[in-house]
């Protein structure tokens, strides 16, 4: 039951992150494909083990019980967003439209995302001046937030 409560913790915490809140709201995945995507992954990695689905489908956030075939059926459709995605990023790759300027914000952010989220994991492990780094960190995230939120406007209305 405490691996449940974990679970179902960390992900309601991840999902109320107002940066996760912008991009999963511009993300291909709807909220209950990308919990159980979620679930799919860090249940197992929270639990040491490979959980058997009938278990993973109970730690969905839902007072509703989730069969396993739902929840399959669920990541199986988070599987296919993702790869959709992956896709759309290689066709435009080949077609040379990833190299245009007007995408370059869109690297910039995906790399002060990973430099919040290396700065954000530092902190958890060494705690010490932890409030002056807070500080940097919240600004950082401001900074992110307004990017993603300008960025998730279409091209024509950004211009």
């Amino acid at each position: 039951m405490s691996l449940k409560k974990d679970v179902q913790d960390w992900i309601k915490s991840s999902l109320d992150d107002p940066i996760v809140k912008i991009l999963a709201k511009n993300g291909s995945l709807t909220k209950t494909q990308l919990e159980t995507l979620i679930i799919d992954v860090l249940a197992d990695n929270l639990a040491s083990k490979q959980l058997k689905y009938e278990e993973k489908a109970r730690m969905r956030q839902t007072k509703a019980e989730i069969s396993r075939g739902s929840f399959n059926r669920t990541l199986r459709q988070a599987k296919t967003n993702v790869i959709k995605s992956i896709y759309t990023i290689l066709l435009l790759g080949h077609f040379g439209i990833l190299e245009d300027a007007s995408l370059t914000p869109y690297i910039e952010i995906a790399n002060k995302l990973k430099a919040y989220t290396e700065a954000y994991r530092d902190i958890l492990k060494t705690p010490e001046g932890a409030t002056e780094q807070m500080q940097v960190i919240a600004m950082l995230r401001d900074a992110l937030e307004s990017t993603l939120d300008q960025l998730s406007k279409p091209w024509t209305s950004r211009t």
